[in-house]
């Protein structure tokens, strides 16, 4: 699997990788990602592969992004597409219970009522055995304990604000576009052996 791509697209220059996964659902085993090639060469490698085990091979291009907003926006085209793909899962589902109701019968309502009486009946005698003095005793204890539980639970978040009060956690910033820029240069050199 890849991206068809126009000839004169900008991607075809970028670093490619490939991801080989299993076929089946049943197979598990985490999928294993190499890279990055020139994109002619990591096809050339998925098809070698493939063509000998039953295996899925992805190749896709890395993208190499230097600027914060950049990335931000391919996350958010990421999550606009899950959000349609999750849209279509939800229509088909209702098309399906949709046609499954038109084909359902009416014996099984007739079943409920004809035993929704005997199940009321059980109700009242259940109420009539426990008596409502119980079910008093029973309101009362879960006050007490809803007590117990709420004073813990401000024990514990005051425990957990003087923790939070005693760490400043710093937040070191991220690296600039020409450090990023120089991090590609070597991990090249380390790629290429130099």
């Amino acid at each position: 699997m890849t991206l068809e791509l126009p000839g004169d697209s900008p991607v075809l220059s970028m670093p490619w990788i490939i991801t080989f996964g299993p076929m089946e659902d049943g197979d598990e085993w985490e999928p294993v990602v190499c890279g990055p090639y020139e994109r002619q060469h990591a096809l050339a490698l998925a098809e070698e592969i493939v063509a000998d085990e039953e295996l899925m091979a992805v190749v896709e291009p890395l993208l190499p992004l230097v600027e914060i907003e950049r990335i931000r926006e391919e996350i958010a085209v990421a999550r606009a597409l899950a959000d349609e793909e999750a849209d279509e899962d939800q229509d088909t589902d209702l098309e399906v219970d949709l046609e499954a109701d038109e084909y359902e019968s009416f014996d099984g309502e007739d079943e409920d009522d004809e035993y929704g009486d005997e199940e009321e009946d059980d109700e009242e005698e259940d109420d009539e055995e426990y008596g409502e003095e119980e079910y008093d005793e029973e309101e009362d204890g879960d006050e007490e304990y809803d007590e117990e539980e709420s004073e813990e639970a401000e024990d514990g978040e005051a425990e957990d604000g003087e923790a939070e009060d005693g760490e400043e956690h710093q937040h070191a910033g991220p690296p600039t576009p020409e450090e990023i820029r120089a991090g590609f240069a070597r991990i090249a050199a380390r790629l290429t052996g130099g």
